[in-house]
């Protein structure tokens, strides 16, 4: 099923993202985080890539397990910063293959020893959707990153909305946005999207902070604003791993509660492979999301 016809169920649609094993883990620990997370229902499962392409096949193997085994929809993120047209063709042609025909286009991360063309196909997003609609019209569900905050290589917010569009106009079905974690931001770029005639579906990333190391990840990474509320909570549990995570499970619930009451087409979790943390934010919101 594509994704893009579940938001016309009438209710918010609610996905999980999960990622490859990296570092020598067995890819069978993401089959048991898919096993203990299934009875949840998510609408679809997005399984991500790795920089420079670094876990095709186990993205690959992943998205067609989580469709063929588990029984869930699956979006599979497709990059195209380090490959060429055949590459691409060949990747989504074996997605297909194995039953996947949703697509998060991304011009991906370049991989850190290096590796990138010189003059390389697809150096933006909007290159590789205007690619894949062209070479797989509507046999294909194409969603797009946005960034509320704006991307953190764009020069400011006005520059990343102007691609934003682009994005759209090429073909775009749905956005999935990176994390936030100030609601009020997310609203504001909403209503700024809608003015620019942006009407495609959103559903709004929302990441559970369990850690420090998180935190100073994500600053590291995407460059995104802390709310003084987050900052505290953050501060005050620290030094005490048990009691960050559950605050961070509690500020992920409460973001996803007021986003529900906003009226979001839908929530997207980034689960970090974390099963326990998923079951309890979905037992949290199940009465408000329509799925109590």
């Amino acid at each position: 099923m594509f994704v893009k016809d579940m938001f016309r169920r009438g209710r918010p649609v609610v996905s999980f993202e999960i990622f490859p094993p990296r570092g020598g883990v067995p890819v069978e620990e993401v089959y048991r985080t898919l096993g203990a997370i299934r009875d949840l229902k998510p609408d679809f499962v997005s399984v991500t890539y790795g920089a420079g392409g670094g876990t095709r096949d186990s993205t690959l193997e992943i998205a067609s397990v989580v469709k063929n085994r588990f029984g869930l929809e699956v979006m599979a993120h497709c990059t195209g910063l380090c490959h060429g047209p055949v590459e691409v063709d060949e990747m989504v042609e074996d997605l297909m293959y194995e039953g996947v025909y949703n697509l998060l286009a991304m011009r991906g991360d370049p991989p850190r020893d290096g590796g990138v063309p010189r003059d390389p196909a697809f150096p933006h997003a909007v290159d590789l959707i205007r690619h894949l609609r062209l070479a797989f019209g509507d046999e294909v569900c194409i969603a797009a990153a946005a960034y509320p905050e704006g991307h953190v290589e764009a020069e400011d917010l006005e520059e990343d909305l102007r691609y934003l569009k682009e994005k759209v106009e090429a073909g775009v079905d749905f956005l999935v946005t990176q994390l936030f974690f100030d609601n009020e931001l997310f609203y504001r770029f909403m209503e700024r999207i809608r003015a620019m005639g942006i009407g495609v579906p959103v559903l709004a990333g929302v990441f559970p902070v369990l850690n420090p190391k998180q935190v100073e990840r994500i600053v590291s990474l995407c460059g995104v604003s802390f709310p003084p509320k987050f900052t505290r909570m953050v501060a005050r549990y620290a030094d005490d791993p048990g009691a960050l995570a559950e605050a961070g499970v509690a500020y992920a619930t409460e973001q996803i509660v007021d986003l529900l009451a906003f009226g979001v087409d839908g929530v997207h979790i980034y689960t970090m492979n974390r099963p326990d943390t998923t079951r309890r934010i979905m037992n949290n919101i199940g009465l408000v999301s329509g799925r109590g």
